[in-house]
């Protein structure tokens, strides 16, 4: 247990106890991680013992009440380095930050190379971390490369973003309110990444304060420079007797020690580097080895004076190594970020790790090379591998040393995707940028190694959840590739990675093309067969997410193209036709053909690939939802699920079946009135890290799923923010969008939010529906519309908008839900045709509960009917519809009070008052006269 008591537990423990709370065996622990039931084992019994309970079901206890705990933004700056030597002067600098914080959010460290301005920032952030309650992150951008600085950040932060949202909005959202400080180390070669970045931050986060250091300022809105100068002579002195104490030197002449400093311009890297040969030499010896020129470097004419006296006494550092050690020295400086033992030996040429390690050992002490204790890892300070690349360019052997670089970086890459599903983000972390920095000097030429970094790089990046990174990466190995049939797969991996992240329709479909050219370059047959069967599997099957304009007679033709090329023997290709021509029999996109449908499910069964698998059985579902058959659309949905185990998440093959799965499985609960399984579906779908807490996909599942069963705040808190980042994305022609602007309207209509919900009302009567689709007649549209009126009491439209509710709907989702409140609209609007209305509704809503229940309502209204009133009041409360049920009890003699009561706990209003509509048919007044 920690301190505050809580229990310190590793990310893998974390995601076992979770399951255990959840009642999971070992076995199939150990099926949703992807890891033995060893490694489960151990883990339990890690867990018994970290939290302090007797079996496992205490264990299973203690993860339920962790789970229902909502987690807390910890204080703190995050990845914050803890110094080992006493910091010494500066006062004035920090009393100059600490004075603007309060008033200024962007502070500026500006001075030169060796100058300090790392470790003021690490004091600053440790002396100003009280001020930020909600902690922050320091993050050193040292082996930062450009277009990767929202990814450092992220990082340190422990941020995951959506796969269709920006890094940088992610940050931005993770930040919100909070009171936090950011402190961006080392920003020199990243000055215009860096200032784009922070006036993001600034913008979109209140409470956040930003501390950057650098050779020169960003330039940016509102910035406040803040000069770091070289030290007072006395306070140069101080650090220098503080080093050379530590170093184990005696105390030298003050006035030799003043004029060394002097010399060194009192700059603090300077000084500690000479102080750590003090005892060696002492201070008159370190003076007399700067007198000497041979010392010197030569650097450009046009550096400053301090910068050429840091190069001195780098380069006088490095001549006092013997050869061995200068070789090792500036091999080194080929790492763009921190290294081990290993790598070091690799990529220097090293015969043996022992001697690899004694040499390290002899430049850390002399402080040419600094060792990250904790993580075992050794890296050079930025200004000392800058030193030592100037003498790598100059090697001879300049060229070999990138050789083993690159296939020390291909190989650790293999070997990090050999190990995905185990424990590897932590050390895909320490690797990535210098997996990048390997992957940026590659020729771009075709080539083994460098093909199989890039691929590896690719399915890295995917399993860590950067999916815009990982088609980049992907596209590169295509580039890099060293035959066609390798650039097929790369491709194709690129579009599946894509599919499920912010790519546009017309990118998938594009890259799935190329992919089946180059199969068609490299004479298979079955590859090309397989990726064109995909291609118009997809077009038809997720047209609201592709949205491609590529017409039904040309996706005839890659079919027929799939069935010359591919062998109708090999399983896989049999399945991807026959899925493919389930789904492209009418020119009508997401309308799969029943019987070809059924064979298409045979046949993917058949094939033993559980992608194939969950494809074949969505056409099957989505087929008997679109002929009136929930119940098995629900059931197949169910089976699908029962497919997650046996999709691998970290191939992005199967990315967008899980995606359909569980997005299928909650629109056919949602369409059969389920709503608690819908709405837990949803909520997993949001907390999945592939989709993540933004994902648009995810969240329009959500929104819906809360406002029918009474979480109205949140269905709209939700809502508005999607709308926002659909906003700024462009306006991308998703159809999801649709029913997330019907819930707002229906949700603000049940706030009495009179000007939000006109709002969103001329939000859907502006949204670009496309030429054939009349959006003001989708079924959730249209069910949003007649609830609000019935709500509202709003007649006037009433007739128009009960012939829209009986409607022929395309989409399912909300076509019986728009038609059972239809049929309540024309009763309670006193419409003459209601009891017809009722009677025709009653069989085509049959199969969702809620519907039931809303024509239960009608019917008790229709006819006074209080037993029916109370069957429906059943009904809602079963489904877990809070607000209908409420307003149901409005409508029950008697049982007024408690209606308000349960609409008050919502936060919503009575329905307002009005007259009692003109009777149906010559029927008594409906009950409640609402």
């Amino acid at each position: 247990m920690t301190a505050s008591g809580e229990v310190d537990i590793s990310a893998r423990e974390a995601e076992v106890l979770a399951l255990l709370g959840e009642r999971c065996t070992n076995a199939e622990i150990a099926a949703r991680l992807f890891i033995s039931v060893r490694t489960v084992e151990s883990h339990v019994s890690s867990l018994l013992r970290k939290c302090g309970v007797a079996d496992r079901r205490a264990l299973s206890a203690f993860a339920a009440a962790r789970a229902a705990t909502p987690p807390r933004r910890t204080g703190g700056v995050a990845a914050l380095p803890v110094p080992r030597t006493r910091f010494v002067g500066r006062r004035q600098e920090r009393d100059s930050v600490l004075a603007a914080l309060p008033d200024t959010r962007l502070v500026m460290l500006v001075g030169t190379g060796g100058v300090g301005k790392s470790r003021l920032a690490v004091e600053l952030a440790a002396e100003a971390a009280p001020r930020f309650p909600d902690g922050g992150a320091f993050v050193d951008l040292v082996p930062v490369r450009d277009g990767f600085v929202a990814q450092a950040v992220a990082a340190a932060l422990g941020v995951t973003p959506s796969p269709r949202q920006p890094l940088t909005e992610a940050i931005v959202m993770w930040l919100g309110e909070s009171r936090s400080l950011l402190v961006l180390d080392n920003c020199e070669h990243l000055l215009d990444a860096v200032a784009v970045f922070a006036e993001r931050i600034l913008s979109g986060c209140p409470g956040v304060s930003i501390v950057a250091t650098s050779r020169e300022r960003l330039g940016a809105p509102g910035e406040r420079v803040v000069p770091v100068l070289p030290l007072p002579d006395s306070d140069g002195r101080e650090l220098f007797d503080d080093r050379a104490g530590a170093a184990g030197s005696a105390a030298d002449d003050p006035v030799v020690v003043g004029e060394l400093c002097v010399r060194l311009d009192n700059l603090p890297l300077a000084i500690e580097l000479a102080a750590a040969r003090s005892a060696s030499l002492g201070a008159a010896g370190l003076l007399a080895a700067l007198q000497d020129p041979l010392r010197m470097l030569s650097g450009g004419r046009d550096a400053d004076q301090r910068h050429r006296s840091l190069r001195a006494v780098l380069n006088w550092s490095y001549g006092l190594l013997d050869d061995v050690e200068q070789v090792l020295f500036r091999r080194l400086a080929v790492f763009a970020g921190g290294f081990d033992l290993g790598a070091a030996m690799v990529v220097s040429g090293g015969d043996s790790l022992a001697e690899t390690a004694d040499l390290l050992g002899r430049l850390v002490d002399k402080s040419l090379v600094t060792h990250q204790r904790d993580a075992g890892r050794w890296r050079l300070l930025g200004t000392v591998r800058a030193f030592a690349r100037e003498l790598l360019d100059a090697d001879q052997g300049r060229a070999e040393v990138f050789d083993r670089y690159l296939d020390w970086a291909s190989t650790a890459a293999g070997k990090l995707v050999e190990r995905l599903g185990d424990e590897w983000r932590d050390d895909f972390d320490a690797l990535a940028d210098d997996l990048r920095a390997a992957l940026l000097i590659c020729p771009s030429a075709s080539g083994t190694t460098c093909h199989r970094l890039a691929r590896a790089l690719g399915r890295l990046t995917y399993a860590r959840r950067f999916l815009a990174d990982s088609v980049s990466y992907y596209l590169q190995a295509a580039e890099r590739a060293p035959g066609p049939a390798d650039a097929a797969l790369d491709l194709r991996s690129a579009a599946d990675c894509a599919m499920i992240g912010m790519a546009s329709g017309a990118r998938v479909v594009d890259l799935l093309l190329a992919s089946a050219r180059r199969a068609e370059a490299a004479g298979d047959g079955n590859a090309m067969a397989i990726t064109l069967a995909r291609l118009v599997e997809l077009v038809n099957r997720c047209d609201g997410r592709i949205a491609s304009d590529i017409s039904h007679e040309r996706l005839g033709g890659l079919l027929d193209e799939a069935r010359a090329v591919g062998d109708p023997g090999d399983p896989a290709v049999a399945a991807a036709i026959a899925v493919a021509a389930a789904w492209n029999v009418s020119s009508r996109r997401f309308d799969a053909d029943p019987v070809l449908a059924r064979t298409a499910a045979e046949v993917a069964r058949n094939s033993g690939d559980p992608v194939l698998v969950s494809a074949g059985l969505d056409a099957l579902g989505s087929a008997a939802a679109q002929t009136g058959r929930p119940a098995e659309a629900y059931r197949i949905s169910q089976e699908r699920l029962g497919l997650l185990p046996t999709l691998d998440r970290t191939d992005p093959r199967a990315a967008p079946e899980i995606d359909d799965i569980f997005q299928m499985a909650a629109t056919s609960a949602l369409r059969a009135g389920d709503l608690p399984s819908a709405l837990d579906l949803a909520r997993q779908m949001v907390q999945d890290d592939l989709f993540g807490n933004r994902s648009y996909y995810a969240v329009s599942t959500l929104v819906p799923a809360l406002l029918l069963t009474g979480g109205i705040d949140e269905a709209l808190g939700h809502a508005n923010v999607l709308w926002d980042g659909w906003q700024r994305a462009g306006r991308p022609p998703v159809g999801y969008m649709v029913s997330v602007a019907a819930s707002a309207v229906l949700g603000y209509g049940l706030r009495h939010h009179r000007e939000n919900l006109l709002l969103w009302r001329r939000r859907l009567a502006e949204f670009p529906g496309g030429p054939s689709v009349d959006v003001s007649r989708l079924p959730s549209v249209v069910f949003a519309q007649c609830r609000t009126a019935v709500h509202l009491n709003q007649f006037a439209d009433a007739s128009r908008l009960v012939d829209r509710a009986f409607g022929d709907f395309h989409s399912y989702r909300y076509d019986t839900y728009a038609c059972a409140a239809g049929a309540e609209l024309a009763v309670v609007a006193g419409l003459p045709d209601a009891v017809e209305r009722i009677s025709v509704a009653d069989r085509t809503t049959a199969g969702n509960a809620w519907s039931d229940a809303c024509l239960t309502r009608a019917r008790g209204r229709l006819h006074g009917d209080v037993d029916a009133l109370a069957a429906s009041l059943a009904g809602f409360r079963r489904i877990g519809a809070r607000a209908e049920h409420a307003y149901t009890l409005l409508l029950l003699p008697g049982r007024e009070p408690e209606g308000r009561a349960e609409l008050e706990s919502l936060g919503l209003p009575p329905p307002p008052a009005s007259g009692k509509p003109p009777p149906v048919g010559g029927k008594p007044p409906p009950v409640g006269g609402r």
